[in-house]
Parts: structure tokens; C-alpha cells; sequence
């Protein structure tokens, strides 16, 4: 074994826009092994201080991590371990950014549905330093979750080092070409569910897979919905957040393509949840209803009310 290495197996990140594959190694001062016990389990095995709630040291961490120790032993969630070490001790990502990842708003979310009734149960409510609101959301941010973690055991010597640089061509696939992209049909349900950014009837021109990072090149024919970012009828590159392209698009065919927008960087984002159907004029008909529905406000009790007003100061009227 490379002097260099501390585990067996190494860890492919896949977040929003590239996927990062992490080498234990101790050629980084900025990252550190981890030390606290609860975390030592975690699929990563460096870290990094300051971590999200500004403990300097690890030392630190280990003494404010002890407070969770009986909230962990409910098994209230599945996600609160993860979320935990995230926060005290975060993933180190050796040349990718001076700032920890911080967890994903989802991941905090799960951990605090399962849990908060437990502490309040106890007369204490979810801390404020592990407030979910501020936290990245993975389709638009750079964030770690569960499921972005993938490890890959026994990469060869010649990977160790992965030179993630897009323009020299030299980045092979780590992962492989095992896409599952989940089945999902055009509804009116799954249209006012997942409230899409832009909906767009366009050819595919190619579909490209660099450096785990999918994209596909599209010619927009006809714009039935956007939001912030400008749609021009014309070439334009739809981006995921893996090196899988899902919904799967087929070069040549038309579709309708339902998705959702990077307002920060100004492009179409086709990630998790976005749809893709070939192009047939009745479903655009529909999309088109579906949206009025979305948009369409509520009905509230008031009109009731009024009616029966009306219908009192009709009976006063006829006295």
C-alpha cells in the first residue's frame, strides 16, 4: 500500500456540476485525519477546521458533539449522524475550495423532522446553530448528502492523484456508464408538484460526458414556460449535477424537457425531478392548462360568505 494512502477505498462526491474524487492523503496541511469517535464511521476520514460552527479545534468539536450522544442513541433519524459530522467535522476537498462543504438543506431537514419532536418532548427545541434554512440546496449549491457519496474500492495507483482538468482530457471515468434515472411520466400531479422553472420543446444536438460531468446541447424550438433566466431560441446547454444524464435524452429526437434554472449562473439545469417526454403537440396543450392551474390562486371561503350576505340584504329589500 502508497505510503500516502489511509484507507482502502476512496469516495467519488458528486455535487451540483462536477463530481470530486476524494484521496485520503496527507499532502494537504489544511486537512486533518478525524478524531471524533462519533464520526470516525463517516465515509470520510479527513477534515478540516475551523469547522461550520466555528470550532477551532477538533478537541473542541469532540466536547460540543458529546450533546448528541443520547439524541443519536433514539435513532430518531437515519440522517442525523451524517448531518452531525458535516457540521463538526466537514468533509475536506483538497484543492477545490478554501471554505468546508457544508450539508445539504435536505439532509438537515430529514434529520430535524425525525428528531426535533424528541427534544421537544424533552422541553428543548432543534439548536439554532444547525438551523436549515441557510444551508445549500443540492440542485443549486455545492453541498454533501448520503447519496452523493459513492465508494469505489481499490483504484489504481495511476488515479491517485486525478487531475481534474477538464481541458486536458486526461480525467478518466471513475464511475463508469451505470446511470438508473428513475421513470417518471408527464402529469398534472408531477407538473404542480415539482413547479418547474422553464419548459421548452427543443431537438437534441448532442449529449456530452467529461470529467463526470453530463451535459446536453439542445436547439430550442419553442418556449412554453421560463422564469429568470433568459431562453433564446436557439443552441443553448442544459447541465446536471452528475456525470448522469436524467432524464435521458437521445441525439436527434425532439422532446419536451420540464426543468429547473441556475439564476446565480444564468443557465438550464436538468437534475433530479426534471422531465423529459418526446414532443407531442396534445401534451403541450396540457402543459400549457397545467400551468394556468399553478398559477391560478386559490380559492377561498369569502365568496360564501358574501353570497350569503347578499342573499340577507335581498330578503331585507323584499320587507
Amino acid at each position: 500500500m502508497s505510503s500516502t494512502r489511509i484507507m482502502d477505498s476512496y469516495l467519488l462526491v458528486v455535487i451540483p456540476g462536477l463530481v470530486l474524487l476524494l484521496i485520503p492523503s496527507t499532502q494537504s496541511a489544511s486537512c486533518e485525519p478525524v478524531r471524533i469517535p462519533f464520526c470516525q464511521s463517516m465515509p470520510w476520514n479527513m477534515t478540516k477546521m475551523p469547522n461550520h460552527l466555528h470550532h477551532s479545534t477538533q478537541a473542541n468539536a469532540i466536547l460540543a458533539f458529546e450533546q448528541f450522544d443520547p439524541l443519536l442513541k433514539t435513532e430518531c433519524s437515519k440522517d442525523l449522524l451524517f448531518f452531525l459530522c458535516a457540521m463538526y467535522a466537514p468533509i475536506c476537498t483538497i484543492d477545490f475550495q478554501h471554505e468546508p462543504i457544508k450539508p445539504c438543506k435536505s439532509v438537515c431537514e430529514r434529520a430535524r423532522a425525525g428528531c426535533e419532536p424528541i427534544l421537544i418532548e424533552y422541553r428543548h427545541t432543534w439548536p439554532e446553530s444547525l438551523a436549515c434554512e441557510e444551508l445549500p440546496v443540492y440542485d443549486r449549491g455545492v453541498c454533501i448528502s448520503p447519496e452523493a457519496i459513492v465508494t469505489v474500492e481499490h483504484v489504481p495507483d495511476s488515479m491517485t492523484d486525478f487531475p481534474m482538468d477538464s481541458n486536458n482530457g486526461n480525467c478518466g471515468s471513475a464511475v463508469g456508464d451505470h446511470c438508473k434515472c428513475k421513470p417518471m411520466k408527464a402529469s398534472q400531479k408531477t407538473y404542480l408538484k415539482n413547479n418547474y422553472n422553464y419548459v421548452i420543446r427543443a431537438k437534441v444536438k448532442e449529449v456530452k460526458v467529461k470529467c463526470h460531468d453530463a451535459t446536453a446541447v439542445v436547439e430550442v424550438k419553442e418556449i412554453l414556460k421560463s422564469s429568470l433566466v433568459n431562453i433564446p431560441k436557439d443552441t443553448v446547454t442544459l447541465y446536471t449535477n452528475s456525470g448522469c444524464l436524467c432524464p435521458q435524452l437521445v441525439a436527434n429526437e425532439e422532446y419536451i424537457i420540464m426543468g429547473y434554472e441556475d439564476k446565480e449562473r444564468t443557465r438550464l439545469l436538468l437534475v433530479e425531478g426534471s422531465l423529459a417526454e418526446k414532443w407531442r403537440d396534445r401534451l403541450a396543450k396540457k402543459v400549457k392548462r397545467w400551468d394556468l392551474k399553478l398559477r391560478r390562486p386559490r380559492k377561498s371561503k369569502e365568496p360564501v360568505a358574501q353570497n350569503t350576505n347578499k342573499s340577507s340584504n335581498s330578503r331585507q329589500t323584499r320587507v
